[in-house]
């Protein structure tokens, strides 16, 4: 007998799938009917797992970087972080019950949720990129959004599948939610993973599952190295993509994770470019782009996913002492109310996070107030701004007076 189990012994295998999670109800029943006698493995929201593994793409990856929470350069960085990074508690469950859900459904996959939860990390840091946080119920807020897959600038040229109902386009495809599903790979794995009645890729709970459905259709063992490299690989067609994921799975399967308060947002805030799609606090959709001709991200764009790999950051600019500069109180107000300076935002945005990133420790940052608290401070005023903040705080001789950034 195979290492696989069969379509039957799937099927009858979800008897008690809805036992392991109170959200779904007696009303989503198991199917069994098929043709040529062979029962599909039927989830408990009457959808499929599919029996010949998808070939299609979960996620595609932008020209120079693994995905959209990896900028370029920083993989190493990416898993020696994984458990000063922390996972939300809604993520992280929803990793574990799809591991559940799915191992119940067909025991021969042998899904770790840690795998699971590398792909979540390695798409959108766990449904927090680009200013995102997991709402009470597990879903990206504003919301993830690719950007779109027109055939320039080295993507894929996908028109329109879905009539914009998943990535608010209706010209072309976008990559969405937490795990980055094209609309035309979700309309195939998309399963309602919390019993809401919804199918939404942006729920971590229905992303994860629909992530499992996708990783177990088809013959392989994800207990064995070459199980895992098939599966990963069709989700994402990049090596590169592969290792990262095995490496960050290794290192959550070590212990090596923390979990952290469901509306954590990301420790690091890697910004997109503003024609990109993943936009700070709720721009969503199709948008057209600017005029590139000052863009500090000119030239060729990473596309894809929809993520831009951060640009080095340029040299701190000298404080304005004008008291009638205004100071810029976020990129979407820059981008809805002062569209002519959103170039110098994205740029002081970079300057602000890459100085706070470089000159403190996860923990310094966490007395600071946080990553945004020392960004806030260092474009209000700079490296002045930051000094005065330690010493109101009563942290000036624990840190020590900051040197500007090289």
């Amino acid at each position: 007998m195979s290492k696989r189990s069969t379509t039957w012994q799937k099927a009858t295998a979800l008897v008690p799938l809805a036992l392991l999670s109170g959200a779904w109800t007696a009303s989503l029943a198991v199917s069994s009917a098929t043709a040529g006698g062979d029962a599909p493995t039927t989830l408990p929201d009457g959808s499929s797992v599919p029996a010949e593994a998808i070939k299609a793409p979960a996620s595609v990856s932008s020209p120079g970087e693994i995905a959209p929470g990896v900028p370029a350069g920083t993989a190493a960085q990416v898993v020696s972080s994984a458990s000063t990074n922390g996972i939300p508690a809604a993520a992280l469950a929803a990793y574990q019950r799809a591991s559940q859900v799915i191992t119940s459904a067909d025991a021969g996959c042998n899904l770790d949720w840690t795998l699971l939860a590398a792909i979540g990390r390695v798409e959108s840091d766990h449904g927090r990129y680009g200013g995102n946080v997991l709402s009470s119920e597990g879903v990206s807020t504003p919301g993830i959004y690719g950007i779109p897959l027109d055939g320039t600038n080295g993507t894929a040229k996908i028109t329109d599948t879905d009539a914009g109902q998943f990535d608010e386009d209706a010209i072309y495809d976008r990559a969405v939610g937490p795990m980055q599903f094209i609309p035309s790979t979700w309309s195939v794995v998309g399963v309602d993973g919390d019993g809401d009645g919804k199918r939404n890729p942006q729920d971590i709970d229905d992303a994860a599952l629909g992530s499992a459905v996708y990783l177990c259709s088809g013959s392989e063992d994800l207990a064995t190295e070459e199980g895992v490299d098939s599966a990963v690989f069709r989700y994402n067609h990049s090596e590169a993509y592969v290792d990262l994921v095995k490496q960050i799975a290794a290192a959550y399967s070590a212990g090596d994770y923390t979990s952290v308060p469901t509306s954590s947002y990301a420790p690091v805030y890697f910004g997109p470019a503003y024609d990109d799609s993943i936009f700070d606090l709720g721009t969503t959709g199709h948008h057209s782009k600017p005029n590139k001709g000052n863009h500090p991200n000119n030239g060729p764009k990473p596309s894809g996913t929809g993520s831009e790999t951060p640009t080095a950051a340029p040299a701190p600019k000298p404080t304005d002492s004008n008291p009638t500069k205004d100071p810029v109180k976020s990129l979407t107000d820059a981008i809805t109310a002062i569209p002519e300076t959103i170039n110098n935002t994205v740029d002081d945005l970079t300057v602000a996070t890459e100085y706070c990133m470089a000159q403190f420790s996860q923990a310094q940052l966490n007395l600071l107030g946080g990553l945004q608290a020392c960004t806030e401070a260092y474009l209000d005023g700079g490296v002045n701004a930051i000094n005065n903040l330690l010493n109101s705080l009563g942290l000036g001789l624990l840190i020590g007076l900051l040197p500007p950034l090289p």
